[in-house]
């Protein structure tokens, strides 16, 4: 719990800077600071300095090298772009070094989930309509809208509804590259994926992601619940379509046939987000999440961290968790080939954080993935998988993606996560079909603005009212009401059917 009456919180003893729990007015003084006073206003979440930092020296938070000082910084200074950059320096990546073995939860929780014939358990039961390429993703779209219509699956209360998977790809590729190869292994994932009761699978003909091929190469076989279309072979947009909707209306019944049981919490598999994240992230929402992943994976769950660029500079703290040094060596590797992709494209990784990061007192990519990686609790590091691979192994896994968020959400469901939790400063919108979505919100400001949008107020641990345990324990516990039914609150704004976006590699022709 946080606690005291200073105006900026220090993570960590080894730390030269604080961070503002709320707005600063210069002038103000930092009591347990030996008197620093405040230079300049400085907003709430940002930095200030607490030592005096001469130029090219670290600046530390979480006790962690954040980047480095570039002008010599007073006490009570702002610290932020205009005196921090990014700078080379070493980390110990030491394999192994800090892993520990979860030790099993005193008692089992359950949920209540949807068990499919493979003993795989749903969070949701829906029915998915996937486009092979964007071509046929107005026809997709054509065939939820009917099943949309009021009353249209009154007669199955147990089905969640009808749910397109789009996207803006699969043409003018190669047609055997790395590209295909992804975008099928991710239109695959959700193709199988648990939450599915039945899918029809839509595609236009000609494009170079082939229905039979993307069958073939990821194992699916046509059926009476998965039910391959191609529209030039049936006549168009019309005729298409209401193959679509027949076909569906024969899985309608088999599907309201499944109906939710106590199942092992070991079943979910959460996708860990963040988005628009603030200085308040790394203290408050992603550490709470932390402890509910130690919570998950201690039930025999899993977790999937992703997005490569924001455990950059942070990459460490997860080797070090690793189980075994193949794995550690695992993310070393990433972190390579991202390092050498900047290069070649003539970018940096500090391009990431964004603008509103920025706003919300994050400096540097250093910065940022020292708090994005609190999202991943104290686990050991079990596996380090591609985009959109199905993951095998149970508890904390780390899955490679870019740090767009729907991107990443987009590869960790195709991945097999059946929820998704996300935490967010700036105030983040995301939704995500088939895997409901739960947000967290950093800060109490934020959440009383965007209640309609948040689902869980983190806030209350830099307002001193929470400890992270507590608020994490809160956290499982909503995983498990939402993947029971509970519906999270961007399930009630009807959020997720356009935030399906694959990672689409090589070269457009």
């Amino acid at each position: 719990m946080v606690t005291g009456e200073s105006l900026a919180l220090r993570l960590d003893p080894n730390d030269n800077v604080a961070i503002a729990r709320h707005a600063l007015s210069r002038g103000s003084v930092l009591s347990g600071y030996a008197g620093v006073v405040v230079a300049a206003d400085i907003p709430a979440a940002h930095k200030v300095a607490i030592a005096d930092i001469e130029q090219s020296e670290p600046v530390r938070r979480y006790g962690q090298i954040i980047g480095f000082a570039s002008q010599t910084i007073r006490r009570g200074q702002h610290v932020h772009t205009h005196n921090l950059a990014m700078g080379a320096y070493q980390r110990d990546h030491a394999f192994g070094a800090d892993a520990r073995k979860p030790e099993a939860a005193a008692e089992p929780a359950t949920f209540l989930g949807f068990v499919r014939p493979d003993g795989r358990a749903g969070t949701r039961n829906y029915i998915g309509v996937v486009s092979t390429v964007n071509c046929s993703s107005s026809v997709t779209k054509l065939v939820v809208e009917h099943f949309s219509k009021a009353g249209m699956l009154d007669a199955y209360p147990n089905v969640d509804g009808v749910v397109p998977v789009t996207h803006s790809f699969g043409c003018c590729i190669d047609h055997n590259g790395d590209g295909v190869n992804q975008l099928r292994r991710t239109l695959g994932g959700y193709v199988k994926h648990a939450n599915f009761a039945g899918v029809v699978v839509i595609g236009l003909g000609c494009e170079a992601n082939q229905m039979g091929a993307m069958f073939l190469a990821q194992g699916i076989e046509p059926g009476r619940t998965t039910v391959p279309l191609v529209i030039q072979d049936l006549g168009g947009t019309r005729k298409t379509a209401d193959a679509a909707i027949a076909a569906i209306e024969e899985m309608l019944p088999a599907a309201n046939q499944c109906t939710r049981v106590p199942v092992s919490a070991a079943h979910l598999t959460v996708a860990l987000q963040c988005g628009g994240s603030d200085g308040y992230s790394g203290i408050t929402a992603n550490p709470a999440l932390g402890v509910a992943v130690d919570l998950l994976v201690a039930q025999g769950g899993t977790a999937i961290l992703s997005e490569t660029p924001e455990i950059y500079g942070a990459e460490h703290l997860l080797t070090r968790r690793a189980v075994s040094p193949e794995v550690g060596q695992g993310i070393v590797d990433l972190i390579k080939w991202w390092e050498d992709y900047a290069d070649r494209e003539k970018g940096s990784i500090d391009n990431n954080p964004t603008p509103g990061n920025k706003a919300g007192g994050l400096t540097t990519i250093l910065e940022k993935s020292l708090g994005a990686v609190a999202k991943s609790g104290s686990s050991a590091l079990m596996g380090v998988y591609r985009y959109a691979e199905p993951i095998t192994a149970r508890g904390l896994v780390f899955m490679d993606a870019p740090g767009y968020d729907p991107m990443g959400a987009t590869g960790q469901i195709a991945s097999g996560a059946n929820l998704v939790a996300f935490t967010t400063g700036r105030g983040s919108c995301f939704g995500s079909k088939p895997a409901p979505s739960i947000k967290l919100a950093t800060n109490s400001t934020m959440y009383a603005r965007m209640r309609d949008d948040m689902d869980i107020n983190c806030g209350d641990i830099m307002d001193g009212d929470a400890t992270l345990e507590q608020k994490g324990k809160e956290i499982f516990e909503k995983m498990l009401a939402v993947a029971s039914g509970e519906k999270s609150k961007s399930e009630e704004l009807g959020v997720g059917n356009e935030e399906t976006v694959p990672w689409m590699i090589g070269a457009q022709m």
